[in-house]
């Protein structure tokens, strides 16, 4: 069917019958940012960039922001020699200048400004058939394209469409009358918008200053409301993790209001932290209270309040000050050094009424617990990206670059100095530094190396350049330090661009006017990228983001990014896929994660490549969750508190408990080899999320011992709006019972229409053991079900775009037994034929095999049948008489044995054709309509090689 049929379709069903069926790729379509339906303008805008042939954008204001949000867009449309022209406004002068000399470097863009009122947000895509064009309320600023409330409407037309030509008349009336923006007339209008904003500036120190009362946020708001429930549950100590940069000073002072300490502690590491927690409190507090230091000769001892150093008040003469129980609340702030001795001397010496620790970072890499020392009363999380969420931190900006290559190999882990440090890779990182910049033009960057060599070398080569730096090590005094921060926050001509160091700014350090942060060196840590990336995410007055650029190698953790960016600490595969697949979609705020091909493509071969179940690094997040709770933890505490993924522990040892019992010696004498046998059999047959049916029922039966069928089939109803037939109910039974995988056991009867527990299950759950494993194996397949599901997503007991074995779909077509083993390709049975497609298949494959299955579109695929298959043949008539076709899709093989289910599939009328393979054997072509298209990051991730 051509463009112009298709539009027809579409514009039938957007306009006139909201029933008529037509593609989604010309449906009118209002867009909108809803983080919770995961709906973003920016989506759309770089799907129509990147996929047009000419492009024309108007709006009234564009900032750095904005550009940041496309500008690896822009890059690829370069290169393509895709040509646009964009007009913008000078109204209110709130268009950024250099905004505009980001723009001005593509040489493919026709750039204009206009001194009039224009207000219009429109843009315009030309392709090879049709014409998309967004008309609404987005400028191209980041908060327009990704969290303001907009709305934008698009619509497609012809080229010989009235609305097309209307649109395009306008533009080029605009276009004519504006003025060509060059590097002249920026530098003047930076002097006018300069001053506009320093007016603005000026205006809003005034409001601030009128509204000077200062409340707890939505998170810390919580936090307080979790302190408060802790101390009236009779708790005298409490720990509060706190990304960096939200507010973990504040969050002490508003719970000291509340707690109103006669006298009080403020424990820091240094003396100009301790300076601003005092001024941070009395902000805050009642101006009687008198507050004053503690630390190297200073020592206000007459104060009710008091904010000392660690070094000052860990020595034993100055201990000996206080009575053990002279102060009534103590807070520790950076709680992860308790560890330390000075800390320990100060925790075991004094007894207050409440002790509260606060750090963005407990987990420890030398094994102490920082959690037993709070005695596990984790009163509050919060966490990177909820920060981000709530606006607490500073958007960023993140691009993903491919390193350099010399000799066609890219840099890695083993690359020697002199490559890490070459005059190519050098002007390859200021280029990359220059091309992406800051958001207001003046770098105050921070450098991030592998050694304290590299770093040196690497500062030398930028001041060579011109790019004024200093390398900092960990042998640099504090005077030294704090020296060069104080050089890269300056106005003055002693200014310095960057400063390069390995890892002493990890944590600890507070320099809020970063924006700029470049990582040269591999990840080996999710907590330390994070930990160096949170360095830039501090607000600062004028400061719209930070800019991280981060070059990518043939690193072998490069999996590590996508798990630190996103903040998903799962380290399943298929869910660390799925937010590389999602861009930005997932991000909080105006926040943008971008990657270069080649970078992406490095991310995705590591994620291949990679096993997520080596019992090291099981062992690794099993002790760090166990010292966390402060006891063995259950599957469900991994998805309570975010961490890994426990169905790995599964994968790797066949039940949760057979991993329990190769760490710990708690379990072993309590259950026998019969019982673990069958907790394997439940876990990997009937509790692996794949299936609610049988999960939920056997909750049910925990509960009550037995229930009344129509009141299962009402509970699945109520739960999932799925009416389960009695077809589904006889092999749900099979399932339980194991015949399905050709094993007996009596687990579940339905007597006189009513479930009960089966001798072979009774007899087990009254093993204490194995009902708590059982019972969390249950709680777990649920849990992870419903995480997936969404009532327009489920379709008669398979969820839309979920992962699928082959001996998964046999057993949710309740088919009565495994036949996965001859399913190959496809299989027809009870009128239904599930289709299993591996995409790009392996090289190596034989041209009979090799089927040429592929799609023509999101929603229509083209698929063969087995070689030596004639169109009159019964297989193929099966498969056309068929009820129900289904289609499931995975990418490679390196992906493992589970597929994505795509959805169910029509054959398109007329479409089966007899044909031949590349080797002359007899094959049936088919063209499949989805039964909705491909939603468009799964559809690009398995169509890209």
């Amino acid at each position: 069917m051509n463009e112009v049929c298709l539009l027809n379709q579409s514009l039938r069903q957007s306009f006139i019958d909201k029933e008529h069926s037509s593609s989604t790729n010309y449906q009118a379509t209002l867009l909108i940012n809803d983080k919770l339906e995961g709906k973003e303008f920016l989506s759309t805008l770089l799907k129509e960039l990147n996929n047009c042939n000419e492009f024309f954008i108007c709006v009234a204001f564009v900032t750095n922001s904005g550009i940041a949000t496309i500008i690896n867009c822009l890059e690829h449309l370069e290169k393509n020699n895709i040509k646009g022209k964009v007009l913008v406004s000078q109204y209110l002068n709130f268009t950024q200048p250099d905004a505009l000399r980001k723009l001005l470097k593509f040489q493919n863009i026709d750039l204009k400004i206009a001194s009039n009122n224009l207000h219009s947000k429109g843009y315009l895509f030309k392709s090879k058939y049709t014409n998309n064009i967004i008309i609404g309320s987005s400028n191209l600023t980041a908060s327009a394209l990704r969290s303001n409330k907009e709305w934008n409407l698009k619509v497609s037309t012809t080229e010989n469409g009235l609305l097309c030509e209307q649109v395009i008349n306008e533009f080029d009336k605009e276009l004519f009358n504006a003025t060509s923006v060059t590097t002249e007339f920026i530098n003047a209008y930076s002097e006018v918008w300069n001053k506009t904003k320093s007016l603005r500036s000026q205006i809003c120190k005034i409001e601030n200053a009128l509204d000077d009362n200062i409340e707890p946020n939505k998170m810390q708001g919580e936090a307080l409301k979790s302190l408060s429930d802790l101390r009236r549950s009779g708790r005298n100590k409490a720990l509060v993790i706190s990304a960096t940069g939200t507010g973990k000073t504040y969050l002490s002072a508003f719970d000291v209001q509340i707690y109103k300490p006669k006298r009080f502690l403020f424990i820091v590491h240094r003396r100009t932290i301790a300076e601003k927690a005092l001024e941070t409190f009395s902000k805050l507090l009642d101006p009687n209270i008198s507050m004053g230091l503690f630390s190297g000769q200073k020592k206000e001892l007459n104060c009710d309040y008091l904010f000392c150093t660690i070094q000052t008040l860990s020595k034993r003469n100055n201990l000996d000050l206080f009575d053990q129980n002279y102060f009534d609340y103590i807070v520790i702030d950076e709680t992860h050094r308790a560890a330390a001795q000075s800390y320990k001397t100060i925790l075991d010496y004094f007894t207050p009424g409440f002790l509260l620790g606060m750090t963005a970072t407990p987990e420890r890499t030398d094994g102490t617990n920082i959690f037993e020392l709070f005695d596990y009363n984790l009163a509050y999380e919060i966490r990177l990206h909820r920060a981000l969420d709530e606006g607490m931190l500073s958007p960023f900006h993140y691009y993903g670059v491919t390193d350099i290559t010399v000799n066609n190999e890219m840099i890695d882990e083993y690359s020697d100095f002199n490559k890490l440090t070459s005059d190519e890779r050098v002007n390859h990182i200021i280029a990359k530094s220059n091309f992406y910049g800051t958001d207001s033009g003046e770098v105050r960057g921070l450098v991030f190396c592998a050694s304290n060599k590299i770093s040196s070398q690497l500062s030398y080569e930028f001041n060579k350049r011109g790019c004024k730096s200093i390398a900092l090590s960990g042998a640099s005094s504090e005077e030294v330090r704090l020296e060069t921060i104080r050089k890269l926050e300056s106005h003055e001509d002693e200014k310095i661009d960057y400063i390069f160091t390995v890892d002493i700014f990890n944590e600890g350090i507070d320099i809020p006017s970063v924006n700029q942060i470049i990582m040269l060196r591999p990840t080996q840590s999710a907590i330390i990228f994070v930990q160096q990336l949170g360095r830039g995410l501090r607000k600062a007055e004028g400061k719209e983001y930070v800019t991280i650029i981060d070059f990518i190698g043939n690193y072998n953790n490069n999996y590590l990014v996508p798990i630190a960016l996103y903040g998903d600490r799962s380290f399943n595969k298929d869910t660390i896929r799925k937010l590389m697949r999602s861009g930005s979609n997932l991000i909080p705020g105006t926040s943008t994660v971008n990657f270069d091909e080649v970078a992406r493509e490095k991310i995705f071969e590591s994620i291949k490549n990679t096993s997520m179940h080596k019992l090291a690094d099981l062992k690794k997040d099993y002790e760090g969750l166990k010292r966390k709770i402060g006891k063995v933890p259950m599957m469900m505490d991994f998805i309570k508190y975010g961490s890994r993924d426990p169905w790995l522990f599964v994968s790797n040892q066949k039940s949760y408990l057979n991993f329990i019992n190769k760490v710990e010696n708690n379990y072993r004498d309590t259950i026998s080899p019969d019982l673990l046998e069958l907790l394997e059999l439940f876990t990997l047959n009937v509790n692996n999320g794949k299936r609610v049916d049988e999960s939920l029922l056997l909750q049910q039966l925990l509960e009550t011992s037995s229930l009344n069928k129509n009141d299962f089939i009402e509970k699945m109803k109520s739960n999932y709006n799925y009416w389960i037939n009695e077809e589904a109910i006889q092999s749900l039974l099979i399932n339980i019972n194991f015949n399905f995988i050709k094993k007996e056991c009596d687990n579940i009867r339905l007597e006189n229409d009513t479930f009960v527990l089966g001798k072979k299950l009774r007899d087990a759950l009254e093993n204490d053991t194995f009902n708590t494993f059982f019972a969390d194996s249950v709680d777990y397949s649920i849990t992870t079900f419903d995480e997936c599901f969404s009532e327009e997503k489920y379709i008669d007991g398979l969820i839309r775009y979920k992962k699928y074995s082959r001996k998964d779909v046999c057993r949710l077509l309740n088919w009565d037994q495994d036949i996965s083993s001859t399913v190959y390709g496809y299989r027809t049975r009870n009128n239904v034929t599930p289709c299993f497609v591996t995409y790009h298949k392996s090289d190596e494959l034989e041209g009979d095999i090799n089927y040429n299955d592929y799609f023509i579109s999101s929603s229509e695929f083209a698929w063969d049948s087995r070689s030596n298959r004639k169109i009159n043949s019964k297989e193929i008539e099966n498969i056309i008489n068929s009820k129900r076709i289904l289609l499931f899709v995975k990418k490679e093989d390196g992906e493992g044995f589970d597929f994505y289910y795509l959805g169910d599939v029509m054959i398109i009328p007329d479409s089966v054709e007899q044909g031949t393979t590349d080797k002359g054997s007899p094959v049936v072509h088919f063209r499949f309509l989805l039964d909705k298209p491909v939603e468009d990051t799964l559809y690009d991730y398995l169509i890209q090689e």
